[in-house]
């Protein structure tokens, strides 16, 4: 199964955050809107992600929910009907929650740097160092960090678990 090192943080100022980004990744990055509709599951997360253009993903993924940076196994498989899929998984598991964001996406070496826009919460980061088969979790965990530093974000705006959990537990929502 495909791992990376996550990082989540929320964003002090993403004005600057986004000129980070884009300064290390050589671009201006891609605007990627996102419905990721979660359901039960007895190890890790499942969720169908919607991109709100006809094709969406059904994601397993399992990672401590803990600050700072964290191993994450996951499997991915597309699909060309995300609304279907999500109205069958719907209605034979239930719905945990849904999250709704803009994500812009930026590629600096083997990491993922996305800055996200949630509904209802306001604006986070993430990083997904992409491991590679040599590499050790420790290697990502330093990727990560250096990454963090690099981008201006602050070991104290770390958060742990996901935008769902967030949600549920009332979010502390910004503008």
């Amino acid at each position: 199964m495909p791992a990376n090192v996550e990082i989540k943080a929320r964003v002090r100022d993403r004005a600057e955050l986004l000129r980070n980004a884009e300064r290390l990744s050589g671009s201006p990055g891609c605007v990627i809107l996102q419905t990721d509709t979660f359901f039960p599951a007895p190890n890790g997360r499942l969720k169908l992600r919607d991109f709100r253009d006809g094709r969406g993903q059904l994601v397993f993924y399992n990672r401590p929910d803990a600050e700072g940076p964290k191993l994450s196994h996951y499997a991915i498989s597309p699909t060309d009907d995300p609304t279907g899929l999500t109205a069958v998984l719907s209605q034979a598991l239930g719905v945990q929650g849904t999250v709704k964001k803009e994500r812009r996406l930026y590629l600096v070496g083997q990491t993922r740097v996305h800055v996200d826009r949630v509904e209802g919460l306001g604006d986070f980061m993430e990083l997904e160092v992409v491991l590679q088969e040599q590499q050790s979790p420790q290697d990502g965990e330093e990727v990560a960090r250096q990454l963090m530093k690099e981008l201006g974000v602050c070991q104290e705006d770390l958060l742990a678990g996901a935008y769902l959990d967030l949600l549920l537990a009332g979010g502390e929502p910004r503008p």
